[in-house]
């Protein structure tokens, strides 16, 4: 993965739509910031960041995926593995289907996922400190150059949909006190039932998590 630092940017996943639109790039590669203006969340909210916090997107081909990735399922994918990078290290954050970062029950950052040509890209917010618009925060002290080194270590052995998820799983409990946006409404997962695919059934309605 190729590391490229933005000093200041309105938005990392924005920067990085244009810049492969714009360039013929031929390896993956990562916009990374600690000073987000206007960064982008699922549904086409706006991610509130603020100075001192990490932003990252990052573009991987399709290709260099693993075969068994659900693509609607995508963004549990991204996300699970840097949650899991985390608690290598200590952290108590857990993942909140589909792609919400929680510390106890403060959001403490999430993922946005989409496609452009043959790549993947990936969007993540990540509170390092207190914010004005969250009151949660990451857990532990890590160097962010440090936490994206090793993410990027785990997620380029592409490790399988299967393991991923069967980690995910065992973990899916801790949702289950949350709601999620769909069509347009606030729904409960206390009854959820979460499919092999990554989806959920809520309401006898089958809910992909692509975001």
């Amino acid at each position: 993965m190729k590391l490229i630092y933005l000093n200041k940017v309105d938005s990392t996943h924005t920067y990085l739509k244009e810049y492969i639109k714009n360039n013929n790039i031929k390896e993956s590669i990562c916009f990374y910031t600690f000073n987000q203006t206007n960064g982008l969340g699922s549904r086409n909210n706006k991610w509130q960041g603020e100075e001192g916090n990490l932003f990252f997107s990052f573009a991987i081909l399709q290709n260099n995926l693993p075969t068994d990735l659900p693509i609607q399922s995508a963004s549990i994918y991204f996300s699970y593995i840097l949650k899991d990078t985390l608690a290598k290290n200590k952290s108590n954050l857990f993942l909140k289907w589909p792609n919400d970062f929680y510390i106890e029950e403060n959001k403490i950052g999430g993922t946005i996922t989409n496609k452009i040509q043959d790549y993947f890209l990936c969007g993540i917010g990540l509170n390092l400190k207190k914010t004005n618009h969250f009151d949660g925060y990451l857990d532990i002290d890590i160097k962010p150059e440090y936490l994206l080194e090793i993410y990027f270590d785990t997620l380029e052995t592409y490790p399988s949909w299967k393991q991923i998820f069967s980690k995910f799983k065992l973990e899916f409990h801790n949702s289950k006190n949350f709601m999620v946006s769909t069509n347009d409404k606030k729904v409960s997962l206390e009854n959820a039932i979460l499919n092999d695919d990554g989806s959920l059934n809520i309401n006898d309605e089958k809910v992909f998590s692509l975001r």
